[in-house]
């Protein structure tokens, strides 16, 4: 699998246990119990990585755009729903080494998961080949979802922007989130937050952080509305 992965992601890799460690899980890991090295460390290094790419790519897209403009941009690539997608579609979920438990329990399909992978793969691209290569892979890998000068201005916003934006035009008031539980080992907690439109509807979402859930409500309460418009 790890072959396979490597010809469908922007990069090859000179140190092939770097792309191990990258698709290990701590669930792996820690039903070893022989030193296997998994994943954690490297997501912490790929989630800043792929901050300053991202944002080195937006500011130079985009020379005359305000920085409150370039951090909604940002905002809008840079989800754990966005980053899950690129996973899924660069084959990540496949090649991931998962715990038996973690398996059972739909692990490889879990949008944390992935996205925590996604970004522990650009740690150890940054690792392998330096911060030119993350920048490059990052360009890759977000190829066909960087915007548009014409469509910056409409699509820039993150959900929970948008779904406030939505929700006073059509209700003149905000949408209520509330945190209701969170499960888990501390490295690998799930949080679920509740979130209320004025109007009465509630829906529920989970994430790996309380900002994540927020955002994975919104947008399916932005998927709601419009589905009621239709």
């Amino acid at each position: 699998m790890l072959n396979r992965l490597q010809r469908d992601i922007p990069y090859h890799f000179d140190q092939v246990k770097l792309l191990m460690a990258a698709m290990t899980h701590s669930s792996y890991a820690n039903e070893r119990q022989d030193g296997t090295e998994h994943n954690e460390r490297l997501e912490f290094l790929g989630d800043a990585v792929l901050e300053l790419c991202i944002s080195e790519e937006l500011y130079r897209r985009f020379p005359d755009t305000r920085e409150g403009e370039l951090t909604a941009m940002r905002s809008r690539l840079v989800n754990q729903e966005t980053l899950a997608d690129l996973a899924r579609k660069t084959g990540i979920g496949r090649a991931l080494i998962l715990g038996k438990g973690e398996e059972a329990q739909g692990g490889r399909e879990r949008d944390s998961l992935l996205s925590d992978a996604f970004e522990a793969l650009l740690g150890a691209i940054f690792l392998d080949g330096g911060f030119a290569a993350a920048q490059e892979a990052v360009r890759g890998f977000f190829a066909e979802r960087w915007p548009g000068q014409g469509e910056k201005r409409l699509k820039n916003k993150d959900g929970k922007s948008r779904l406030q934006e939505v929700t006073q035009h059509l209700f003149g008031a905000r949408p209520l989130y509330s945190l209701i539980g969170s499960e888990g080992p501390e490295h690998d907690k799930l949080f679920r937050v509740r979130l209320e439109l004025p109007e009465g509807t509630v829906l529920t979402a989970e994430g790996s952080s309380v900002k994540r859930a927020e955002q994975a409500a919104a947008h399916a309460a932005l998927a709601l509305l419009e589905k009621r418009k239709a």
